[in-house]
This record gives structure tokens, sequence and C-alpha cells, in this order.
């Protein structure tokens, strides 16, 4: 039994767009996402427009139990990409035709945002008339004018929006971003969820949830946030806690769960944190940066209430410099021991498939992790994740390849050696899908279809991996996300020399192009 406090209910004769705001996955997952829930808000803010959620498996919406095909716009958020399957899987039981050529005048308009839409829109172009590149609130009120003017399957109107991709012109689009976070908008009236079912009770259950901050600079060379919401936008502290006491006012809730790309990062962390501490708040945050948390940090955490830390060092120390993640071993085991002085439960992750990576370099992380592991007085406290790396759209890596023979051996050797301990590994082949969802381009949808009725042999999957040098055309060129190929040419060949490219925020611009977007 679910139970939601704070959903939108309109008159349907009062409104002009009916809009279907989908989310292909689970509803722990979907409600757990702020972008998904600000949307939600933000969309029915509208006198106009009744956004209703639509959450996989289902395919009629929550609010009204409409189903999919009778809205006028249904919106997909794509958040990882395995969730490309649900995409399809909802559409086709829903009665709307798969791909976008096969529907009708009377067929839902079918867009589609998100980090994995902004960055690479290729495998599901078949398939979604309109893709929005960057943060959806930026043009979200100035797309459904435009549709209001003229709501019909001409999607020339939308051409001259800024951050809006239609692969029927395969036109170029320039990443939309939110510039000032203290004008973005921010959650005060949040919906609350209630269910004795866990699959029902989201990550972040009966908390309300602060963007801090949006987009990370310090320029991790496998990881997509940090390239694609660059620079950096921090809300003030001030305005934080003044949407924190207005949360509380509608909701009763009084504990806080820190949200952003790089949280510890927050120029006013200790400021934030003090003054939430203040109005009685308690705190907690999903993960922390190694290098920017201090001691004092820990320690308020502890005493708001939280009782695990995440924290990803990644790998061992020259592979750290490959990925330009510089923090030294000293810097970490000094933050684990504080965290196991304060009694908190620890949960690392590590990455496999760095370039340049042997198996010596393995046999170093496996000493690497039982050396932490000792550091516990109970090393089931200490939690393992391994997962490989996967080289993503618009970073150094775009170019480098994915070797799964070499992903499920090394895979298989760390579990063995690491039996007795608390670890968890990912699959390589799951990795290596992820990887061909992420790099290929329009032909993987033929893939993610025919999976609807039976599943992709390893081998098919393999006859997609994508092999890419470093001048090619890449399949998401047309997709501007403010970072320039050259700067990203130049990270690609500073890794293979353990070149560190300095955090911005501390060093002289080195000009990725972020800041002129």
């Amino acid at each position: 039994m679910l139970y939601e406090k704070n959903t939108f209910q309109k008159k349907s004769e009062k409104i002009n767009i009916h809009f279907g705001l989908s989310y292909p996955n689970i509803y722990r997952t979907a409600m757990s996402s702020l972008g998904y829930n600000i949307l939600y808000n933000y969309i029915n803010e509208r006198e106009d427009t009744w956004c209703e959620r639509i959450i996989y498996p289902n395919t009629n919406s929550i609010e009204s139990n409409t189903p999919a095909k009778y809205f006028d716009i249904l919106s997909f958020s794509l958040q990882f990409e395995e969730d490309y399957f649900n995409v399809l899987e909802m559409l086709k039981k829903a009665e709307i035709p798969l791909k976008r050529k096969e529907r009708g005048e009377n067929d839902p308009l079918i867009i589609a945002g998100g980090p994995c839409a902004t960055a690479n829109p290729m495998p599901l172009s078949d398939y979604i008339d309109i893709f929005i590149i960057g943060e959806g609130e930026k043009i979200i009120n100035t797309f459904l004018d435009r549709y209001l003017e003229r709501p019909d399957k001409n999607l020339k109107k939308f051409l001259d929006i800024p951050g809006v991709y239609i692969p029927e012109f395969n036109n170029k689009a320039k990443i939309a971003l939110v510039t000032n976070m203290d004008e973005a908008y921010h959650i005060t009236d949040p919906i609350i969820s209630k269910s004795d079912d866990e699959n029902y009770q989201t990550i972040f259950n009966n908390s309300i949830m602060l963007n801090v901050s949006r987009g990370c600079s310090r320029g991790c060379r496998f990881c997509m946030a940090s390239y694609l919401y660059r620079p950096t936008r921090e809300s003030s502290y001030e305005k934080l806690v003044d949407v924190a006491i207005k949360n509380r006012q509608k909701t009763g809730l009084n504990k806080i769960t820190l949200i952003g790309a790089a949280v510890s990062d927050y120029s006013n962390l200790e400021n934030l944190i003090e003054n939430l501490e203040k109005e009685g708040f308690q705190i907690s945050t999903p993960s922390l940066r190694i290098e920017s948390i201090s001691k004092k940090t820990l320690e308020t955490l502890k005493q708001s209430g939280l009782k695990t830390i995440t924290l990803a060092p990644e790998s061992i120390d020259r592979l750290r410099k490959v990925i330009n993640k510089d923090i030294s071993d000293e810097k970490i085991f000094s933050v684990i021991q504080d965290a196991i002085d304060l009694d908190f439960k620890i949960k690392l992750y590590f990455l496999i498939g760095i370039p340049g990576e042997s198996k010596d370099d393995i046999k170093e992380l496996i000493d690497y992790m039982k050396k932490i592991a000792e550091m516990h007085t109970n090393i089931k406290n200490v939690k393992f994740s391994i997962t490989p790396i996967i080289p993503k759209p618009h970073t150094p890596l775009q170019w480098e390849q994915y070797d799964f023979k070499d992903i499920k051996n090394k895979t298989r050797y760390i579990k063995k050696e690491m039996r007795r301990y608390n670890i968890k590994c990912e699959s390589p082949k799951k990795g290596m899908i992820q990887y061909i969802l992420s790099c290929g381009n329009r032909e993987v949808g033929a893939l993610i279809e025919k999976s609807l009725t039976k599943p992709p042999t390893l081998k098919e999957w393999k006859e997609l991996l994508p092999n890419y040098s470093i001048d090619d055309e890449l399949p998401w060129n047309n997709i501007d996300v403010g970072i320039n190929e050259r700067f990203l040419k130049i990270e690609n060949k500073r890794l293979r020399n353990l070149k560190q490219t300095p955090w911005c925020e501390t060093s002289p611009c080195y000009k990725c192009g972020a800041c002129e977007k």
C-alpha cells in the first residue's frame, strides 16, 4: 500500500497540456531523483498544464490512472543507460508505436532528457521525437509555450530553442544550463511517500533533498558529470537554510540530505551544516570527496546521525593519476581512520580497467583493499564495490575501448582473492553493454528493440563494440556541452603520461570552454 502527500490534482477541462513525466525505472529510484521531482513540481506550477507521473513497470499515471497513450506529451528521464530497454518496453506496453516515424497525430509527442539524453541521444534517436540537452527546467516553459502555439507533429517550431536536439533534422544542439542556483527551482513542497513495501520507500526516505550545487570541475577523466555540467554552480547557504525551513513547515520532516555532484566541495559546507544544525536539522549526504573532507565535517555529520560514509578512492596511487584523481594515500588513510574512530561504517568504490592497468596493479589494489579493511575492528563494516571503468561521451576517455576479456579475468581474480571480505563486483558483461549503450550509434537501437522479444546474445553485443580512434567523427558530435574537443584530446594525451590537470577552482583557467557557454 502506497500513501502519498503533496501530489497535484487538476481538473482536466481547465488544462491545455496533459504531460506524462515518465521514469523508466522503479518507484524507489524515480522518487529518489531530485531532477525528476523538480520537473514534476515545476511543470505543475503552470495553470495550463497537468504533469502526472508514470513510473516503470506501469504505463498508467499515478495521479489519475490515465494510460500513457492518451497524454499530449510523454517525457522520459534517462539517468541510466540500462533504462533504455525499459523505455521501449513502456512504449510497447502502452500501445504507442515504437518508431517515431510510425507515430501519427493522435500519438503523444515523445521527448527525453537527463544526463544520458544529453551525452549521446543516438542509441534511442529512432524512437524519441525530441531530446532535451541539459537541465530541463531551463527550457521546459519555453518548450511548452511553443507547443501550445501549434500542437501538431511539425517539429521545426522547436529548432530555435537552445538545448533541443531533434533526430529528424539531426541539428546541432547546445546544452542549456541554469546559471544562478539561487534563482533555480528549489522544491519547498515535496511529495512525501509512505509504504510498508520497500519498493516504494525512496533512498532518501523521510528526508528533504537540498540541491547544494550542480556540476563539478574536478576533472576526473572517467566521469561524465564532471564534463557535462560545468561550470560548478552553488546555492548560497542562506538560500538552502531558507528552503530547508520552508520544507519542514510544509512536511514536518527534520532530516536533510545534501544533493550535488560534489557535496564536500561546496565552498560553505561547514557554515551550511552549522546553520542547519542550529535550526535542529539532522544532516546526511550520499557521498563525499576524500580530498575535501575534514575531521570536523565527519564529526558534524556523525552528530547529525549519519552512520555510513561513502568514499571513492577509485584505485591505487599510480592509476589515480591516470584518471586525474590526485589524492595521496596519506589523505585516504587519514580520512578512513577518522571515520573508523567515529564508528562509521564505510563503503568504498574502486574501478578496474583503467587505461594502462596491469595484473600487478590489480595485485596491488587487492593488497590496498585488504589493508583498509584490516584497519577496522570488524572487516565486514568496510564494504567494497568494484566496477569496470566505462568510457563515456564528452570525456577524455571517449576514444578508449572496453576490453571485455581483460575485465572478466580481473574480476574473477579479485573475487577469489577477496572472498573473506565484504565485496561486490559489477558484472563485466553488464559493463560492456553499458559501454555500448553509452558510446554507440543509431545501430544500437535495433538491438535494444530486439531485446523486447528475445535477449541479444553476447556475440551480438560484441559486434556493436565501438572502436574509435582520436580523429574519428563521433556519433554525438552534434551535441555541444561546452567542452571543446581540443581540451579533451589534450587530456587524453596527459592521462598516458600520468600528468595531472589541477582543479580549476584552485588554478588558472585551462580553457576547457565551459565558462564560455
